[in-house]
């Protein structure tokens, strides 16, 4: 989390390129975390809270400049599935954010001289049906009900006091439409990124569509996608910034590819630090990586910006 004396993220965002986390999933995985559960990494806010601070560490130690939190599949329905009321739910997903202060506090303590942030992740409706979902939208839900689903936990994290909300993996424009409408007077800013396949999104939607539906929100400091193909970077920054006029936000998986029957990340990373300099040209200001980008690739990107 920042200080008070610190440049808000959207401050710094419009002096320069801020580095983002990499993936958290992999982060605890490499330490030797067990995620074969339907809450993923955010079971460990209940279990061992102290290995998500350490992940967050190791990125900001890295060189990242901002944490995203362990609540993308925190859900109070997805919670409840395994008997957690909605009491403690909330207080699991508050935590979300404290432990990512926690690391920022440990990172400063270290030495490290530069603003840090917090930026409280809302993954998709598909996320916390953890059956691959999230990657093909089209719930077959109005955006409506998926504002109702969405709102009190982004009223949760809010309160929580973030420096952003980070409206993440969005693969429908329609989801993406109930996430602009319930983050409207939560009081804390928003970046929304979409993941996408080529041109369009993973539902379907040309990027120009999606993309413009977050140009008129005062809310939203920066669009752009993430948890997709490296080399769907470029296009989606170049489209992102021409269409929205707003700062980009940008970070791919390693490039390999998520097979949700067999639960195992498939093909050859190609993801690479020599790329971000072409997403920064292009307009992105807020650069990282996904799924199976870990510290040292994070440490490229800081190096290379």
């Amino acid at each position: 989390m920042s200080s008070d004396t610190s440049p808000s993220l959207a401050e710094a965002l419009a002096a320069g390129t801020v580095v983002l986390d990499g993936g958290m999933s992999n982060q605890l995985e490499s330490a030797g975390h067990d995620l074969s559960d339907e809450l993923w990494s955010a079971r460990l806010l209940a279990e061992q809270p102290e290995a998500v601070t350490e992940a967050h560490l190791a990125y900001f130690t890295a060189g990242a400049d901002v944490a995203i939190t362990a609540s993308y599949q925190a859900t109070f329905e997805g919670f409840g599935k395994r008997g957690t009321g909605r009491e403690e739910a909330a207080r699991l997903l508050a935590s979300s954010v404290e432990l990512a202060r926690a690391a920022a506090r440990q990172a400063r303590d270290a030495g490290a001289l530069r603003p840090l942030w917090v930026a409280a992740s809302v993954g998709p409706y598909g996320a916390m049906l953890a059956d691959g979902s999230e990657y093909r939208g089209r719930y077959g839900l109005s955006v409506g009900e998926l504002e109702r689903f969405h709102r009190p936990r982004m009223e949760v994290l809010a309160a929580a006091a973030p420096d952003v909300l980070a409206l993440e993996t969005v693969p429908d424009a329609e989801e993406a439409a109930a996430l602009l409408r319930a983050v409207r007077g939560l009081g804390v800013p928003a970046w929304l990124s979409y993941t996408v396949d080529g041109r369009r999104t993973r539902a379907g939607q040309p990027l120009e569509d999606a993309f413009a539906l977050a140009a008129g929100v005062d809310e939203v400091i920066a669009v752009g996608v993430n948890c997709c193909a490296p080399e769907d970077a470029e296009h989606a920054v170049e489209t992102a910034a021409r269409v929205t006029g707003k700062p980009v936000v940008v970070y791919p998986n390693s490039g390999e590819a998520w097979d949700a029957q067999a639960r195992t990340w498939k093909g050859r990373a190609t993801f690479g630090a020599e790329q971000v300099k072409a997403w920064r040209d292009a307009g992105a200001r807020l650069i990282g990586g996904c799924c199976r980008v870990g510290p040292e690739e994070i440490a490229a990107i800081a190096r290379a910006l």
